[in-house]
């Protein structure tokens, strides 16, 4: 059953009338009325203000007759991208294509977005993670020596930081929730040990053990902030000891010691087979 938007939008197309001739004429009038429409649709002011704002530059954009014809939407992409970010090109391509949607032109409608390649980030290793816990602890920092070390050490996640009570550090088990999914995080005994000092001092019986000075659980806006002063003085770039960052390296390290456990099994297993063949195999000597 089609929502109210879709017959509202149904119905204002049966009204219009195709432009004859070479193209479709486009009015600002027509960008008022579609901008009408999306209003009374109890659409967001800010949202409201966006199309109006990409509208207007695609008006501005087309050819001094106004008329868009095939081939106008690509080469219009084209022109933004030297000018705009492909996020920023997406959006108003976004908007063009509900534009024409709502005229009853789709054949002029662009299909797809541009996938912006974001650079990689660069890894942290494991020294240069060692020396921002030093230069923590040289600067009495226990606070952002905790975060790095349980993002480190766990893979923890920045927003499941409020889950991080005292009362889950002492079971040693924190219960997260990633996309939907159900998981614990198990502390190790010795961080498990620092957060719980770290609590005592700060006068935390309970609840979150990373708050504000005002009392609320730290949002992971924050963390880049405290974390900045440490990084400075370890001269580290801040852009690679992210909690993110921190995570790849728990990550990559566990990974690591993984393959080399899954190496002595293998060799193991061949010493083993090595001794049962001099043992019982088939063949003497």
């Amino acid at each position: 059953m089609p929502s109210a938007r879709q017959r509202v939008m149904s119905e204002e197309r049966m009204v219009r009338q195709r432009q004859p001739g070479e193209g479709t004429l486009i009015t600002m009038e027509e960008i008022e009325r579609f901008l009408a429409l999306y209003e009374s649709l109890d659409r967001a002011e800010g949202t409201i203000k966006f199309y109006r704002r990409k509208l207007t530059q695609f008006y501005e954009d087309l050819p001094e007759d106004k008329r868009i014809r095939h081939g106008f939407m690509e080469s219009w992409r084209e022109s933004l991208l030297k000018r705009y970010a492909p996020a920023s090109v997406n959006a108003s391509q976004s908007a063009a294509n509900a534009f024409l949607d709502y005229i009853g032109h789709r054949e002029y409608q662009l299909v797809g977005q541009i996938k912006e390649e974001k650079p990689p980030q660069p890894e942290l290793s494991r020294a240069e993670y060692l020396h921002l816990l030093h230069t923590a602890k040289a600067l009495g920092n226990e606070k952002v020596y905790l975060l790095m070390k349980l993002f480190a050490c766990t893979g923890f996640f920045v927003k499941e930081l409020p889950n991080l009570t005292v009362e889950a550090v002492r079971e040693g088990k924190v219960v997260c929730c990633q996309n939907r999914v159900r998981q614990i995080v198990t502390i190790p005994g010795c961080i498990q040990k620092e957060l719980l000092g770290f609590a005592e001092r700060n006068g935390i019986t309970s609840g979150a053990i990373f708050r504000t000075r005002s009392g609320q659980s730290i949002k992971r806006t924050y963390i880049p902030i405290l974390m900045k002063p440490v990084c400075e003085a370890a001269k580290i770039d801040d852009s690679r000891a992210t909690p993110q960052s921190l995570r790849r390296l728990y990550f990559s390290t566990r990974a690591g010691i993984e393959s080399n456990i899954a190496l002595l099994v293998e060799q193991a297993m061949e010493r083993q087979l090595e001794q049962e063949q001099l043992a019982v195999g088939w063949e003497e000597g």
